[in-house]
């Protein structure tokens, strides 16, 4: 069990990190406009979940790679937190209404939970 959760949280970190280069425009979007620099941004966070993903793949690199993917997922808190501040009612994608913007937080959490018993259940 605990290598399917940890080989399953490495595959969707270097999915979803390969994925900044492959539809960078969609990352972009999700950069609060305070940060600025998005496409760098949204580079330096891909590399990151690809480096973090590969850690989480090899088993000695488990532990350290688990809290470093719950501490870059808690990182990412605040692209959510400022689109839920965004989100209004009429908008025409679901994700940019309220309850889209919660729905991405709190799937968000899940994820840093899924990480940090990744980390825990390897060590």
């Amino acid at each position: 069990m605990h290598a399917i959760a940890s080989v399953s949280l490495a595959i969707f970190l270097i999915v979803t990190g390969a994925a900044h280069f492959l539809a960078p425009g969609y990352f972009r979007t999700l950069v609060p406009a305070c940060l600025r620099r998005e496409r760098l941004l949204v580079a330096v966070s891909g590399v990151a979940e690809v480096v973090v993903g590969a850690l989480v793949l090899v088993p000695c690199g488990r532990p350290a790679g688990g809290w470093a993917a719950a501490v870059l997922i808690t990182c990412y808190l605040v692209s959510h937190v400022d689109a839920l501040r965004r989100a209004r009612p009429d908008r025409p994608w679901l994700l940019e209404r309220p309850f889209g913007a919660v729905a991405r937080l709190m799937t968000n959490v899940l994820y840093i939970a899924w990480a940090v018993a990744v980390a825990r259940s390897a060590a």
